[in-house]
């Protein structure tokens, strides 16, 4: 079994005992009647899939069932383990476009404060350094000292470069050094840490656009990716975060971190529902190799 699917059902492991195993139950019996679809309803709304989701979800479940004329309750199970998949299975945009093979690739990481964006940073740090690739990490996150301080430990720990300025300068001339550094040291990734912000602070906000403008001024087509990081023990306030966030600076991804710690790990149906963004990778813990790329096959295979 890759290593990668043991963690996605290490991670989905309270989620699926608090709700998903409920809904595994309700396919042991011979036939699904209209008391089997009511509860099953409940069952997505309480694990966080969203009212919206969760109609649009059975009413693609139903509509097969009745096209194919199913009955029993495992052919129903399987119908919906299928549109489970079809709803998370969002086409990757992460800009490839116009990268050389000479340039770095730079990836921009935001969130919201306590999201666990720079602990993320770190885990995607890890896993680049673990494939044998230079990483240089920008503290482009200059309005804490303490966040300068962490990147730089968590930067030892990965085995990756660490560019920072001193606290309260300018988080787009540190985005700038880093990706120059990475050209001259023959890096091949560059991941860009910025400010915890409140979505709907607008200068912050502003300052995440004259970030993304710096990095496109050594390579048009970066950053290659925008990665939002959001905690998933959130739920459906995430949403309107991670809307603000798309608006602003084009979310490419989500890093869907701290899903071990919540039973609603139902949210990421409604992430990819409403927000149609994919999700690239999934935390699974608190140590730096707790995190697996998210596929949706394992993880519904995971959750029933």
């Amino acid at each position: 079994m890759f290593d990668w699917v043991k963690k996605t059902e290490s991670g989905v492991k309270r989620s699926k005992e608090a709700w998903f195993s409920k809904i595994t139950h309700l396919f042991d019996q011979g036939a699904i009647g209209e008391k089997t679809w009511d509860e099953l309803e409940e069952l997505l709304i309480s694990a966080d899939v969203g009212t919206e989701t969760t109609a649009k979800l059975l009413d693609r479940v139903k509509q097969r069932v009745k096209a194919d004329k199913l009955a029993e309750a495992l052919q129903v199970k399987s119908i919906l383990k299928k549109e489970m998949v079809n709803m998370l299975s969002i086409p990757n945009i992460s800009c490839h476009c116009g990268q050389s093979e000479e340039s770095p690739r730079v990836i921009l990481v935001v969130g919201v404060n306590g999201s666990g964006k720079t602990t993320s940073t770190a885990k995607l740090a890890y896993s680049f350094s673990s494939q044998g690739r230079k990483v240089i990490l920008a503290a482009a996150d200059t309005f804490r000292a303490a966040a300068i301080d962490q990147l730089k430990y968590w930067g030892k720990e990965v085995n990756a470069e660490v560019i920072a300025h001193k606290p309260s300068g300018d988080p787009g001339a540190v985005a700038f050094d880093a990706i120059e550094a990475a050209h001259s040291r023959h890096a091949q990734v560059v991941i860009i840490d910025t400010a915890g912000r409140l979505h709907t602070k607008f200068n912050l906000m502003e300052e995440l656009k004259k970030i993304k403008r710096i990095a496109a001024k050594h390579d048009a087509s970066a950053p290659h990716q925008v990665l939002l990081v959001m905690d998933a023990t959130t739920g459906q306030n995430g949403l309107a975060q991670a809307k603000y966030f798309t608006q602003a600076v084009g979310i490419t991804d989500i890093f869907l971190a701290k899903l071990d710690g919540t039973a609603r790990g139902g949210i990421v149906f409604a992430i990819c529902d409403e927000l149609n963004i994919p999700i690239a990778y999934i935390g699974t813990g608190e140590k730096l190799q707790d995190m697996a790329p998210f596929d949706a096959n394992a993880f519904v295979d995971a959750i029933l």
